[in-house]
């Protein structure tokens, strides 16, 4: 290849892979929301919880339509789509400020998700198309690279302009203050959350223009007829592919636990504010970061599955850490229980796609990105044993979940052999 068709073939490749920075700056921002909006409006953990279940929640209900959408159309199609839902979401939130309504919040997080279901069902496979098969594993992880970069920046705009313009009022004295006073104080903080999301907004619609003008590689379904019911019977029929969705459910819903009530359980067990808690997560973000890199690395040398399944021995260690009473301990294993998690996403995916072509590949993409509804569904159980039990008591939830992963890696090493071990 010329080095101007590399070139050619190397801005698609950048711009689709910014995308993974993008959701992965909204998954994360969405995890320091929990804590604001617990002192803003004084709320309970399976109250703010709810915030999970509106972002996952909707990433269930886009993705099959998503998937629909791009093989009637084109993955190019699909990425200007979701980047106008995601900036529609994060305008949304200037009337959800003005009222004051966690409701009206709760909606501009679904449609910002919707956005998020619809790139994420896009890119995935969109980057899997661009280059030999026996490379898409690892070519989805250099990809999923840039995702940690996102949770980066989230993380550090929320510090800075969101958890920071927080009062310190905690709920006690919130509800010993008059009404207009309370109203003032929320008024400032919400309009923080709002402003922040909006400035968000047009940083999206100008890569959605920059997308617009871009020549991308095209991938259209020319292959005619197609048999939905076909494609769903082929689909259960694959063990990998089946227990793959089912393994992503539930390690969607430990790294929202873990990442959910990093800020809350930095605040319980250091005495510290939101702000200074912040910090913990970045630590978090930084660790899974660097292992992501180094796991990408290490699969030159050894197979993704047998990576994935010493992460989840790791990941099950780290969570019981976080329940011991020593709090440099407990803080050091959260930390860590991040560093474990960084391959597992893109490794699930790649390995639960093997083998698959064509629209059965678009549909299964669609699965394993629906199975992000885990988020919303574990994510409330922790909050409610937080509420009834503890912060700490509630890491033992994404523990159970690695141990599920743990399992479907095994399975995979027994059963799953190919000459060519791409996974």
């Amino acid at each position: 290849m010329t080095s101007t068709g590399k070139s050619r073939s190397a801005i698609p490749f950048l711009l689709v892979s910014l995308l993974f920075m993008l959701w992965g700056m909204a998954n994360n921002m969405n995890d320091t929301l929990l804590a604001a909006f617990k002192r803003i409006m004084s709320m309970s953990d399976f109250e703010t919880s709810l915030v999970q279940g509106a972002f996952y929640g909707s990433y269930f209900c886009f993705a099959l339509p998503a998937a629909l959408f791009i093989r009637k159309y084109s993955y190019k199609s699909g990425i200007l789509l979701g980047l106008f839902l995601y900036a529609a979401g994060t305008m949304l939130f200037l009337p959800a400020g003005e009222a004051a309504s966690y409701p009206a919040f709760l909606f501009a997080i679904y449609v910002m998700a919707g956005g998020c279901a619809i790139l994420e069902t896009t890119a995935n496979p969109y980057i899997i198309s661009m280059g030999p098969a026996e490379t898409s594993t690892r070519r989805l992880n250099i990809a999923q690279a840039f995702n940690p970069l996102g949770a980066i920046a989230g993380i550090l705009i929320s510090r800075h302009f969101i958890l920071a313009r927080l009062h310190e009022a905690d709920a006690a004295a919130r509800a010993g203050m008059d009404a207009s006073q309370l109203r003032a104080i929320q008024y400032e903080e919400l309009n923080a959350v709002s402003g922040t999301y909006m400035a968000i907004g047009v940083v999206l619609l100008t890569l959605l223009a920059i997308i617009f003008f871009t020549r991308m590689p095209a991938d259209h379904d020319s292959s005619g007829h197609w048999d939905f019911r076909a494609t769903l019977s082929r689909l259960w029929k694959n063990r990998f592919y089946r227990y793959g969705v089912a393994a992503q459910f539930f390690y969607v819903g430990a790294q929202t636990c873990v990442w959910s009530f990093t800020i809350r359980l930095a605040m319980d067990r250091l005495g510290i504010l939101e702000k200074e808690a912040s910090m913990m997560f970045l630590y978090s973000i930084l660790a899974f970061t660097a292992f992501r890199f180094l796991f990408t690395w290490l699969m030159k040398y050894i197979r993704p599955v047998y990576l994935l399944a010493g992460a989840s021995v790791l990941a099950i260690a780290t969570c019981a850490g976080v329940l011991l009473p020593d709090p440099c301990l407990a803080i050091s294993s959260l930390i860590s229980v991040s560093a474990a998690m960084s391959l597992m996403f893109p490794t699930i995916y790649g390995i639960a796609l093997d083998g698959l072509h064509g629209s059965d590949t678009k549909i299964a993409a669609s699965g394993l990105i629906m199975a992000i509804l885990g988020g919303a569904v574990i994510t409330p159980l922790q909050a409610a044993v937080s509420d009834c039990a503890g912060i700490s008591v509630s890491f033992a939830v994404p523990l159970v979940c690695f141990a599920i992963i743990l399992l479907y890696s095994i399975f995979i090493i027994r059963n799953k052999k190919t000459p060519n071990h791409t996974y």
